[in-house]
């Protein structure tokens, strides 16, 4: 009897102990299921558990306990910061923590929004501690990056504006500016699929066009289905040799937000006047979205010819018509 109870005493021991033995691997070694690399957001106010949960959604760990257990042992609770940081599920929870408590090892997170122009992009650069003037040194003068991609080696391309992707990024703090122009390209590269660059070609149109195109029409109107209407409008005016007749170049090259210019403005001698020059401006004036883009490549074909943007109801309407007599009546019932 005594010689049983020692051996379920043992048992009982060896378990614990074993027990204890992977409670601990699962601490210091153990990996999460994600193989590749994530970005963290760590808001403030985020507490232990809530990190925890986090980074097991994000299948960087294989449990929250484990994370919760190794953070409060040594005594880092509290040195958690907010920011986002660069993740791997190859790394081990004491790795995670250093990173996540560590300011240095923080990730700037910096969202351009569509239509935003290369030195808008700069100026937010250079507000978030970023090398924004670098950048929009690089923009101006692509020489080296223009080697990189197939669709900058026209010679007519001398600006990378138009090809900034905005949308949201995750910059390290010591990053290059030639890095962070290298990231908006190939995110452009990506988003520009081969059906869409096949059917560019089919139209017979470069890359360049379409995103001039693009660039114009994020600036004239807001929705996905007015970009497609407005885009065959100035598509049509292309093809019959009209005026484009929009003050989306002009504010670009007279670096203001004016939705209508008049005056000398209107004779200013410019290729980006479209109102006094016909075709496109020389490059774009924005760094469009994949809605405008899509507009430029897939227009809707409609009876109309022209339109405009009126206030209706507080509210930004954008105003067709078929023939200019409609269009100046337009502009006469709203005021424009």
């Amino acid at each position: 009897m005594k010689k049983k109870i020692i051996i379920i005493s043992v048992a009982i021991f060896l378990f614990i102990l074993a027990g204890l033995f992977y409670f601990r691997y699962q601490v210091y070694y153990s990996h999460g299921k994600f193989v590749d690399t994530k970005t963290l957001e760590v808001a403030k106010g985020d507490g232990n558990k809530k990190v925890a949960l986090k980074l097991k959604k994000a299948d960087l760990i294989s449990g929250e306990i484990y994370f919760y257990y190794y953070i409060k042992s040594q005594k880092l609770s509290d040195k958690i910061m907010p920011g986002v940081y660069e993740l791997s599920g190859n790394m081990t929870i004491p790795e995670m923590v250093h990173i996540i408590t560590n300011d240095e090892e923080k990730f700037l997170k910096i969202t351009f929004p569509e239509g935003f122009t290369a030195r808008q992009m700069a100026e937010k650069l250079t507000v978030s501690g970023l090398p924004g003037q670098e950048f929009l040194q690089i923009v101006n003068s692509p020489r080296e990056l223009k080697k990189r991609y197939s669709y900058l080696t026209p010679d007519n391309i001398k600006t990378l504006e138009g090809y900034l992707f905005p949308d949201t990024y995750f910059f390290k703090k010591d990053i290059s500016a030639q890095n962070i122009a290298g990231r908006l390209l190939d995110t452009f590269d990506q988003k520009l699929t081969e059906p869409m660059r096949q059917e560019i070609s089919k139209q017979n149109k470069s890359i360049s066009e379409i995103m001039i195109m693009a660039s114009i029409i994020e600036r004239e109107v807001q929705t996905a289905q007015d970009m497609k209407i407005a885009s065959g409008i100035f598509w049509k005016r292309i093809a019959s040799d009209q005026k484009l007749q929009s003050d989306a170049p002009l504010s670009y090259i007279l670096n203001d937000t004016n939705d209508q210019h008049s005056g000398k403005d209107l004779e200013l001698d410019s290729p980006y006047n479209t109102y006094k020059y016909a075709g496109l401006p020389p490059t774009p004036i924005s760094n469009p979205g994949l809605s405008a883009i899509n507009a430029s490549i897939y227009p809707t074909i409609s009876k109309y010819n022209f339109f405009l943007t009126a206030d209706v109801n507080g509210e930004k309407e954008v105003i067709y018509s078929a023939t200019f007599e409609e269009h100046v009546a337009n502009r006469h019932k709203y005021g424009l």
